[in-house]
């Protein structure tokens, strides 16, 4: 039988383990040390990357309203989806079920993806109304993500676009006004520091960083009710006489406010999925014409103003044409020795030419710049043209009789408006605002007022019987306004097939608050004169405007009126 001795452990084998002992103990205090104390700091900050976030905060732009502070554009809040590629790359198989509920194609979701996985942030759909964005959250997809933006709305659609235009998918502007008056409109975001749980969904707000400064209101001159009504007369003779596009200004002529404009064909900011450039510009503003028997007042300002004619002054048209430098000016008919008065009535091409060559070409030149022609109106509108006008000195004979009558010229709507409100507001001109004026603004002078005074008169009959523009009177009012049909220029010259069809003028006359002008651009029907496609349009409307602003009649006595609607195939001979 072996009996084994029991052998006490040796000093070196115990120090051993107690040194191993010592030393793991040590590196645990060590490490508890390091990571409370020494390197608390940075993890903390590592793990508040992770779950504490610094998300910015959305300025309300500024909202956009009429003269009398109806909404014309507005904001209304959204929510635009989000996420983290690296987080949402673990969940492929909720994806489809995240792109249908977007409406999305997930291939093109996978791929958008896929280029971009080195980001932290990557946007999957802008602009989600807030009870889908709440959807979306629901399914519980990690490192999908929303952020509140805000999205322009246009209350009034087309019926406003060309003058308020619109913002891009970033709230910055792009078109009309909201490009002017971007800055003023733009707020200043601001920041926050949130807690988002791992889903990223924020479980605390704990910080105001910044606090977001909306953008400021803007209230324009523009009457919401005049602007419809304009609207939907032009756009009923656009579609009625089938005509190619068509335009509409009316300004104060008091003050030069813009109280409507429109134009045709029109579209609907809110939908901006097919825009083309032929609907977004603002034709009233941009494109330029030549203004044709719309000028010849003008004409007759600069010989009235010469001090060599009054507006009885005899000019002889016979036979009814003439020739100026191998080229033959011609009127409907022989109207023989008329006075100024019935130059302007009877659209008298010859008496009109005959008149300017009797005049320095400086003085007329004169006349026609201070009015505006051949420069901007200063409105601040984004692109506005500043149209045609030659220097005096580069005129011949032909060129000075032609441009008497409206070519050799080119003017935007808004510069005759403005033309056309000089002589109303008794030859003083205002400038143009599209803004609401709440201060009285300082014109400038250009025309005598006892000249003005008189022009006004004598444009009163062109709407009375025997004038051109008949169908452009409103009933119970006093209206003074010129007719326009514009042969149009094609690449081998003047055609004989398409026209402009132009009325311009004011009322009441006794004493003018509103200027007008209607383009009708290339009308197919058999009626293209501007008597009879354009003035109906300005019947209609400025009839309204008046009752609106609620201004008083000044013809009640006259019961022989004949309505803007009435077809009047014997009104005037040169529509």
């Amino acid at each position: 039988m072996n009996v084994q001795v029991y052998k006490p452990a040796s000093a070196f084998r115990l120090i051993t383990v107690m040194l191993v002992l010592l030393s793991v103990t040590f590196v645990l205090v060590w490490r508890a040390v390091d990571l409370h104390v020494v390197r608390k700091a940075f993890l903390q900050d590592q793990g508040d990357a992770r779950y504490l976030r610094e998300l910015p905060l959305a300025a309300h732009r500024g909202m956009i309203t009429d003269r009398h502070g109806e909404p014309l554009a507005i904001s209304t809040p959204v929510d635009s989806v989000w996420v983290n590629p690296a987080e949402f790359a673990v969940a492929q198989p909720q994806w489809p079920k995240l792109a249908k509920l977007l409406n999305l194609d997930v291939r093109d979701m996978v791929t958008s993806i896929a280029q971009r996985q080195d980001k932290e942030f990557v946007y999957i759909k802008r602009h989600v109304e807030p009870a889908r964005a709440e959807r979306v959250m629901d399914l519980g997809i990690p490192g999908v993500s929303l952020q509140r933006e805000y999205q322009r709305y246009y209350p009034m659609a087309e019926v406003v676009s060309h003058v308020v235009g619109f913002t891009d998918i970033d709230d910055q502007g792009q078109e009309g006004l909201e490009l002017a008056f971007d800055k003023w409109l733009s707020g200043e975001a601001g920041s926050q520091r949130v807690i988002r749980d791992r889903l990223g969904r924020v479980v605390k707000h704990v910080e105001l960083l910044k606090k977001p400064r909306p953008g400021q209101d803007l209230a324009l001159s523009i009457d919401r009710r005049l602007q419809y009504l304009a609207y939907r007369e032009l756009k009923r003779a656009v579609i009625g006489s089938g005509a190619k596009s068509g335009s509409a200004v009316i300004l104060d002529v008091k003050t030069g406010e813009v109280l409507a404009m429109v134009n045709q064909p029109a579209y609907n900011p809110n939908n901006r999925g097919n825009l083309q450039s032929q609907k977004v510009r603002n034709r009233a503003v941009t494109d330029v014409f030549e203004p044709g028997s719309t000028i010849k007042p003008f004409t007759v300002v600069a010989a009235l103003q010469s001090g060599n004619y009054n507006p009885d002054s005899l000019i002889d048209t016979a036979p009814g044409y003439y020739q100026v430098s191998g080229n033959t000016i011609r009127d409907v008919r022989n109207y023989g020795r008329i006075n100024l008065t019935r130059i302007i009535q009877k659209s008298s091409n010859v008496g009109a030419s005959k008149l300017a060559l009797s005049l320095e070409p400086k003085k007329i030149w004169r006349v026609f710049d201070q009015l505006g022609f051949g420069m901007v109106t200063s409105s601040g509108f984004p692109g506005e043209a500043g149209g045609v006008l030659k220097p005096a000195a580069t005129w011949g004979d032909i060129e000075q009789a032609t441009l008497a009558f409206g070519y050799g010229l080119a003017v935007t709507p808004l510069q005759l408006t403005r033309a056309y409100a000089a002589i109303a507001n008794q030859g003083v001109i205002k400038p143009v605002s599209f803004v609401r004026v709440n201060e009285p603004v300082q014109g400038k002078r250009i025309i005598d007022a006892k000249v003005a005074r008189n022009m006004v008169n004598m444009l009163e009959t062109v709407t009375n019987e025997g004038g051109t523009g008949t169908r452009a009177r409103v009933p119970g009012y006093r209206v003074a306004g010129k007719t326009g049909t514009v042969k149009k220029v094609m690449s081998d010259g003047y055609t004989a097939e398409k026209y402009i069809a132009v009325f311009a003028g004011m009322a009441p006359a006794s004493n003018p608050r509103i200027a007008m002008v209607v383009t009708i651009d290339e009308p197919s029907g058999e009626d293209y004169y501007g008597g009879q496609v354009a003035a109906p349009v300005f019947s209609r409307v400025m009839g309204g405007a008046l009752r609106l602003f609620d201004i008083a009649p000044d013809n009640l006595v006259n019961d022989n009126i004949k309505f803007a609607s009435l077809r009047d195939k014997a009104a005037g001979e040169h529509p």
